[in-house]
C-alpha cells in the first residue's frame, strides 16, 4: 500500500511520518534548514502486518502544490494531517479537494499537534473536520489525535494503517508497464536512476522500456521495490529503476516521464476527458480556457475547450484538453487542472479518450462514443463504445495499457464481432451485410447488363463504413458464406449473371481460346478476330463488350481484350516484378521481360493498371500503389 499525506504547511506531516517509520522524510538541505518539505519525501515501514507500507510525503506550501500532484497520482490511501492549534487551512481544503478530485475513497485523518489542544479544541477541529470531509470520498474517514512529539495515538494509527493495508485489494499486475517517474538522478557506480509509481504491469531484470513521451529506449539493471532490492517491480509498488542504453542520463529523463512497454509508446497532444470544476470557482469554464494539467507527475500547459456547453463552478462536463506538449497518457488516467498562475485548484477528472478529433469535436456521435468510454471496466467499455461505432483493437488496447492476451477474453464478455483487428457489434455485422445484399439488389435491377458493383463504391455506401482491409475480410467472409461472389475488383450476387445470346455464346467460344492458349499475354485484336472469322468488326467488339460486363475480360487497350483470369495473373507479375525493383520503382521493359511481349503492348498493360490505380507512374518508372495492392484479390 501507498500512502500519501496531505495538509497545509507546517501541520506535522513529515515529523508524523518520521513518528510511523522511523525515517526523516526532508532529504534536502534547503528542506531542513527552512522546515518545509519542498520536494517530495519517501519513508518505508512494516507497520505490523508483513508487508512494506509506502509513505509520499508531500509539500503542503500553496507554491509547491504542483509538487504535491507529482506525488498524489499513485497513491492508495490518503493520511490527512490537520493541526490541532490551527484547525482547517486553505491548503487543507485543496488537498481534500484535489484527493477527491483523483479518486481516493479511503483514509485516515490524523489531528496532529494533539499535544497543543485540550478536550474542548480538539472537540471543535474534530467538528470542523467532519464538515470539511462531508460531501467527499473521505466523509466517513476516522479522525485520529496523534502528537509525534509525546507518541500520543502513534500506535493506534499505526495499526489502523495496517488494518486498512489488510483490506485493499492488490493491483492487477496482468496488464502492460507502466512507471510514473517523480525523480531522475545519477548515482555512483550504477548511473542513471529514476524513482516513480508502477501504476500498471510488472517490470522485470533486463526488460527493455521506453520512455515515453521522448521515444528513449532503455534496459532495466536493477531494481527497487518498495525500498527493497527486488527482481521485479508490481503494479501498486514504489519502485526505483537503474536504466541503461544510448542516451540514457540523468537530463534525458525527467519527472512526468513514463517508463512503459514500447507497444504502449504512442504520445497525445489531444485528450477528451470528462472534467469536474469546483464549486469554488468565481465563473463557468469557457472555450480555450488556460489552465495546467497534472497527471501523476506530468504538469504541462493545456487549454480547455468544453464540448457540449461551459462547465459551470460545481458542475461536470465533456471537455478537450489542447497541450503545449505532447504527454504519455492513457484512458482512465486521473488529472487536475489548475490555474496558469498556480495559485489555485481549477477542478480535475478523467481521460477518455487520447487520439480525439481537432474538427467536429461536438458531433452527437463524438458525445456519444466519449459518454460510452466513461466505463472502466475494458469489456463494459467495449460492449458500450460497439453500441456507438466499431473500435480499433489495437488503439482500444494500447490506450488502455491491457497486454493482448486479454483481449479473447475482453470480446467474448462484450459479445463483439472483429474483422481482422476491428471490433463491431452483432448488430453493426448484421446491418452491414443486410445493406451489403440490398445494395447489390437494387444494382442488378437498376444495371442488368453489368456483371456487378466496385468494390469500393460499396464500401462508401454502406454504414458503419469500414476500414479498407476490414472491408476485404467482410467481403471475403460473406463471399466464403455464398451470400455475395468476388470478381476482381467487383462483387455481385450468386443468382445475378449476365447472359449471351446462343449466337454471341457461339462467337464467344471462338475467341475464348485464343484468350487463354500460350498467347495470352498477347491476343489477337478486334480486327484481328474479326479477319480471322469472316465476322463484322462490330460484332465482335460488342461481344467482347458484352463478355467484360460478364466479368470475363477486360478491355485492356480500344481494341484489345485480355481473359478476366489472364489479367489477374499479369497483375501479380506487376506485384512480383515491382516486389523484385530497387525501392519498388520498376521499368516497363522489366515487366515485357517477363510476358514476352513486345514494348507497346506491355506499356498498353500498364496503363491500364494505371488507370486502375494498382500502379502509380513517375515518367518511365511505376510502382505498386498500397492502397490498391490487394485490387485482384480473391
Amino acid at each position: 500500500m501507498i500512502v500519501g499525506t496531505a495538509g497545509h504547511i507546517d501541520h506535522g506531516k513529515t515529523a508524523l511520518i518520521k513518528a510511523l517509520t522511523g525515517t526523516d522524510a526532508d532529504r534536502l538541505a534547503e528542506e531542513k534548514a527552512r522546515g518545509i518539505t519542498i520536494d517530495l519525501g519517501f519513508a518505508y515501514a512494516d507497520l505490523g502486518g508483513g508487508t512494506i507500507t509506502g509513505f509520499v510525503d508531500v509539500p503542503g506550501h500553496e507554491r509547491l502544490v504542483h509538487t504535491m500532484l507529482a506525488g498524489a497520482g499513485g497513491i492508495d490511501f490518503a493520511l490527512l494531517a490537520v493541526a490541532a492549534d490551527d484547525g482547517i487551512m486553505p491548503q487543507t481544503r485543496e488537498h481534500l479537494a484535489i484527493l477527491d478530485l483523483i479518486g481516493i475513497p479511503r483514509g485516515i485523518v490524523a489531528l496532529t499537534k494533539a499535544d497543543l489542544a485540550g478536550p474542548e479544541r480538539r472537540a471543535e477541529v474534530t467538528a470542523e473536520i467532519r464538515a470539511a470531509l462531508a460531501g467527499t470520498g473521505l466523509a466517513d474517514a476516522p479522525i485520529v489525535p496523534v502528537s509525534a512529539l509525546t507518541g500520543e495515538g502513534i500506535e493506534t494509527l499505526r495499526a489502523a494503517l495496517s488494518a486498512a493495508e489488510a483490506e485493499i485489494a492488490a493491483r492487477d499486475p496482468t496488464g502492460l508497464l507502466r512507471f510514473a517517474v517523480d525523480r531522475s538522478f545519477t548515482l555512483a557506480g550504477a548511473g542513471t536512476v529514476v524513482t516513480g509509481m508502477m501504476l500498471s504491469g510488472r517490470v522485470t531484470l533486463d526488460d527493455t522500456v521506453t520512455v515515453s513521451p521522448s521515444g528513449l529506449t532503455a534496459r532495466v539493471r536493477g531494481i527497487h521495490a518498495q525500498n527493497r532490492k527486488a527482481a521485479e517491480g508490481l503494479a501498486g509498488q514504489r519502485c526505483a529503476l537503474n536504466l541503461a542504453g544510448e542516451r540514457v542520463t540523468k537530463d534525458a529523463i525527467r519527472r512526468g516521464d513514463i517508463v512503459l512497454a514500447p507497444a504502449l509508446h504512442a504520445p497525445t497532444d489531444r485528450i477528451d476527458a470528462s472534467l469536474s470544476v469546483l464549486a469554488t470557482e468565481a465563473g463557468a469554464i469557457g472555450t480555450w480556457f488556460p489552465a495546467r494539467l497534472h497527471s501523476h507527475a506530468v504538469e504541462a500547459g493545456a487549454r480547455i475547450v468544453p464540448l457540449d456547453g461551459p462547465v459551470a463552478p460545481g458542475g461536470e462536463g465533456l471537455v478537450q484538453l489542447v497541450l503545449d506538449r505532447p504527454i504519455a497518457a492513457s484512458v482512465g488516467d486521473r488529472f487536475i487542472l489548475r490555474d496558469t498562475s498556480a495559485s489555485r485548484t481549477i477542478g480535475g477528472g478523467r481521460f477518455l479518450d487520447l487520439r480525439p478529433p481537432a474538427r467536429k469535436r461536438s458531433k452527437p456521435e463524438r458525445l456519444a462514443l466519449l459518454s460510452a468510454a466513461r466505463s472502466t471496466d475494458p469489456a463494459e467499455a467495449l460492449a458500450r463504445l460497439l453500441a456507438v461505432a466499431p473500435v480499433d483493437l489495437a488503439a482500444f488496447l494500447r490506450d488502455r495499457g491491457l497486454a493482448e492476451r486479454a483481449l479473447p477474453a475482453i470480446l467474448a464478455a462484450a459479445g463483439a464481432e472483429t474483422l481482422g483487428s476491428l471490433a463491431l457489434s452483432p448488430m453493426a455485422l448484421h446491418g452491414l451485410q443486410t445493406g451489403l445484399a440490398e445494395q447489390l439488389a437494387q444494382f442488378h435491377s437498376e444495371n442488368p447488363d453489368l456483371a456487378g458493383l466496385g468494390r469500393e463504391r460499396l464500401r462508401l455506401a454502406l454504414l458503419p463504413r469500414l476500414p479498407k482491409d476490414a472491408f476485404l475480410i467482410f467481403l471475403k467472409a460473406e463471399s466464403a458464406a455464398g451470400r455475395v461472389v468476388l470478381d476482381g475488383a467487383f462483387l455481385r450476387l450468386p443468382g445475378h449473371a449476365v447472359r449471351l445470346s446462343p449466337d454471341d455464346e457461339a462467337l464467344w467460344r471462338r475467341i475464348q481460346p485464343q484468350l487463354l492458349d500460350e498467347g495470352r499475354f498477347r491476343p489477337p485484336r478486334v480486327r484481328d478476330f474479326a479477319q480471322a472469322f469472316g465476322a463484322d468488326e462490330r460484332e465482335v467488339r460488342r461481344v467482347l463488350k458484352l463478355t467484360q460486363k460478364l466479368g470475363r475480360t477486360d478491355q485492356v487497350a480500344h481494341d484489345h481484350f485480355f481473359a478476366r483470369e489472364v489479367v489477374r495473373e499479369m497483375a501479380q507479375i506487376v506485384l512480383d516484378v515491382a516486389a523484385e525493383a530497387q525501392d519498388g520503382w520498376f521499368t516497363a521493359p522489366a515487366f515485357r521481360d517477363r510476358v514476352h511481349n513486345g514494348r507497346k503492348v506491355a506499356i498498353e498493360i500498364l496503363d491500364f493498371f494505371d488507370r486502375l490505380g494498382l500502379t502509380l507512374r513517375r515518367g518511365d518508372l511505376r510502382r505498386i500503389n498500397i492502397h490498391r495492392s490487394d485490387l485482384f484479390d480473391r
